[in-house]
């Protein structure tokens, strides 16, 4: 957090002085903290599941496991290309998957980067076993500056999708993040798929990186979730103040009031988001026989008032926020219960994280 101000990550320079250079020195014993804090910013706020991928799987799932949230959890693929670089990422992408496979909590995912841009072909074909072997699917970065369209148009005469089609990638599923230059020609082919676009508007507002067809690729039957990104391309895991954001970025950019609907809004936070990790009869809504995952707010909080006067869709997408949530329980469990962290040291965490950032910024400065 606060290390990408005034950069987009969506570009390579961006990217690199703002985010490479910090992971260049960045150590193992640092990360612990860092998953913890972040954990806690996101039960504080009303989240019960999450997605991520990145490596050091070693030290984020044994934090995660300790926060008790609901986890789909990728190994970030970088390989570029490189056949020692692919061994190993794949290997360690393997090694992680196995680690998880009983995992009562935490799903585990095939996580390259991103299609065509730092995973090669041959790395994909690998990665497309590596997911049936462990009967999952692919977490992704999709369309955020057309990168992998232009390559896939110079190589293969088709789009990204197309290929990816092709290479019968989207035989799995897969979770696309951003998703701001998908070519509406494919909306009918990932609509026939396994996909669900995670759109980040926060994210993508701020690398000034688009907006992405939400209300096109709805119209196409495509599955919809909503995201915040990562703290440096956001600044904030609150998922209410996501909704709020989208809501109004596309009121804005359709010129229509209300183009994406509250209620619309409310299932791309919820069952939209169960349904792209294949978890939409266990969780995303409140029934019967679904695990007990749930939040509660705090009606006496401010924002409500008069609360007989408001929709409770509209109350939940444009009044609330993460900070009027009370409780948050995940399979049974409470993890912050009357305004306290139940699974977490939140002070020790917080710390600890104050003195990784620290050297780090020593590291920085030599």
């Amino acid at each position: 957090r606060g290390l990408a101000e005034g950069h987009s990550l969506f570009d390579f320079d961006g990217w690199y002085n703002t985010i490479r250079v910090v992971e260049e020195v960045t150590t193992p014993e640092m990360i612990p903290a860092a998953v913890l804090v972040s954990c806690a910013e996101m039960i504080r706020t009303g989240t019960t599941t999450f997605a991520d991928q990145y490596f050091w799987m070693e030290q984020i799932v044994p934090a995660v496991r300790q926060s008790g949230l609901r986890a789909a959890l990728g190994y970030g693929v970088v390989e570029l290309g490189e056949a020692e670089a692919r061994q190993r990422e794949l290997d360690a992408a393997t090694r992680f998957l196995q680690s998880v496979a009983h995992d009562p909590l935490i799903q585990g995912w095939v996580g390259p980067h991103a299609f065509f841009v730092d995973n090669s072909e041959a790395a994909m074909e690998i990665e497309l076993d590596l997911a049936i072997e462990f009967n999952t699917g692919f977490h992704i970065h999709l369309s955020t500056s057309g990168e992998e369209d232009r390559y896939c148009q110079e190589k293969y005469g088709r789009t990204a999708i197309q290929q990816l089609a092709k290479m019968g990638m989207l035989q799995r599923p897969i979770l696309a993040a951003h998703c701001l230059t998908v070519p509406p020609e494919d909306y009918s082919l990932l609509a026939s798929a396994p996909f669900s676009a995670s759109i980040n508007p926060s994210s993508a507002m701020r690398n000034a990186a688009g907006v992405a067809d939400a209300c096109g690729m709805l119209a196409a039957g495509i599955n919809l979730a909503l995201g915040t990104d990562n703290v440096t391309n956001n600044n904030s895991y609150d998922m209410f103040k996501e909704m709020q954001i989208v809501g109004k970025l596309m009121a804005l950019h359709h010129r229509t009031p209300n183009a994406l609907p509250t209620r619309t809004i409310l299932h791309m936070a919820t069952l939209g988001g169960a349904q792209a990790l294949g978890l939409a009869d266990q969780i995303g809504s409140l029934e019967p026989g679904k695990q007990a995952d749930l939040i509660a707010l705090d009606l006496d909080e401010i924002g409500w008032t008069p609360s007989n006067g408001q929709d409770v869709y509209t109350a939940l997408v444009y009044a609330v926020s993460g900070m009027h949530v009370r409780d948050v329980m995940v399979a049974g469990e409470w993890l912050y219960r009357d305004g306290r962290f139940q699974t977490i040291n939140y002070q020790q965490a917080r710390q600890d994280l104050e003195t990784s950032y620290q050297q780090l910024a020593a590291k920085l400065s030599t």
